[in-house]
């Protein structure tokens, strides 16, 4: 048995004026079958050298002799979306031809008169409305006409898949290529769109292309609600020193010269890295020690710090870990104040809670640093420092301590 598809396509054809016999040749079928199809759907045809559809005028004159108007052609008008399919369109040609209105064809659709009015805007060329040109139309738009941005093989591509391995983060990347191309509009991408690369086209193929672990630093979809914990009771050692006094000023960071410190812990709580962050350029410190007494901390930050430049170091935050119980010795050889932020309460050193965050991207929870090379560490600076960052209009914290330095240097 012939598949119904054939038998409407017949009936597009007979109605966009092709004969029976080239309809029966272009379908490969008889003309036999193609003048039986057409009787049942009302048509009228005539026989002859050309034979096909009568004219319009028989047409309506057979209308009338019969009282009712020709039968619809077999199969769904609307497909699932509601758009109209390849036997809407022949129907719509059928009641055209007997001077239907658009709101009697839209009520025998199943649809508006809209829609109808719509499609007839759409199909009708110099010889009226057909049905065939107007479905291949609508095939013909449904299609892309461009290769997708980040397709294998696009420079594009490349140049997200290269970023990401870097640890860029999308929305970084779609800024920051905005940044670097100005003039390239090609360059530039959406951040969603790099999502959606890595998460939902081909089950993540882009994610297959990268060469770090994790594209993306973790998979909350909701921000950690803050300690209800209670207070512990002060240390001793800490004194008067307590967040609280640090100057108002720094709480905008306009100013720059205002560090936040803490420890990330290794395996077996052996061994740390000192991370410090500075709060107005985001610049990242990070030593390697493989004990962390207060003896060692102190001495590894007065060795930290003292490469920079004059006027970059005024205060230090750290939390009430009993590595600073050395504090005021630190404070004496570096001349930068140090404060303790309340117990429980990391949101009170935001740059170095997201830094050392970071830093878990490379180093995850139970990493021994005794296995680690302070080369590896150095590296690992580098590239947190070289990071485009949102909160810095997508400069790198490099780029803004450069331009501190360079004004420093000038005045």
């Amino acid at each position: 048995m012939l598949a119904e598809g054939v038998r409407v396509e017949a009936l597009g054809l007979l109605l966009s004026g092709e004969s029976i016999g080239e309809a029966g040749r272009r379908l490969g079928i008889s003309n036999t079958t193609v003048w039986r199809w057409a009787r049942l759907a009302g048509m009228t045809v005539q026989r002859g050298r050309i034979g096909g559809l009568a004219g319009p005028s028989e047409r309506r004159r057979a209308g009338s002799a019969s009282g009712c108007p020709a039968p619809a052609p077999e199969g769904d008008f609307l497909d699932g979306r509601g758009h109209l399919t390849f036997a809407g369109r022949v129907l719509i040609g059928i009641r055209l031809r007997e001077k239907c209105s658009q709101r009697v064809i839209a009520a025998e659709l199943g649809t508006t008169a809209a829609t109808v009015s719509r499609e007839l805007a759409r199909g009708c060329g110099g010889d009226g409305y057909q049905a065939r040109v107007a479905h291949q139309r609508m095939l013909e738009r449904g299609r892309r006409p461009k290769v997708g941005k980040l397709d294998p093989g696009t420079v594009l591509r490349g140049e997200v898949v290269s970023r990401l391995n870097l640890k860029h983060s999308p929305q970084q990347i779609a800024a920051r290529l905005r940044i670097d191309f100005p003039t390239r509009q090609a360059m530039w991408v959406s951040h969603e769109t790099i999502y959606q690369a890595l998460y939902v086209q081909g089950a993540g193929g882009l994610r297959h292309e990268l060469s770090v672990e994790k594209a993306l630093r973790h998979g909350r979809t909701s921000r950690r609600p803050v300690s209800k914990l209670p207070r512990r009771s002060n240390r001793p050692w800490i004194g008067d020193a307590v967040i609280g006094a640090r100057p108002a000023d720094v709480a905008d960071r306009a100013v720059p010269g205002h560090w936040e410190g803490d420890l990330v812990i290794g395996a077996g709580g052996r061994s740390a890295l000192i991370t410090l962050n500075e709060r107005h350029t985001r610049y990242t410190l990070i030593s390697r020690v493989t004990v962390h007494d207060t003896l060692t901390v102190t001495e590894r930050l007065i060795q930290m710090v003292t490469a920079l430049p004059q006027g970059l170091l005024k205060s230090l935050a750290w939390d009430q870990g009993v590595e600073m119980a050395g504090h005021a010795r630190f404070a004496i050889a570096t001349g930068a104040q140090v404060y303790f932020c309340d117990p429980h309460s990391p949101w009170q050193r935001p740059t170095n809670e997201n830094g050392n965050g970071l830093i878990r991207d490379f180093y995850p929870k139970g990493s021994d640093f005794t296995q680690v090379t302070d080369h590896a560490i150095a590296q690992m600076e580098h590239l947190l420092n070289t990071r485009p960052r949102r909160i810095l209009d997508y400069a790198t914290p490099a780029e803004r301590l450069d331009q501190l330095i360079t004004v420093a240097s000038t005045t």
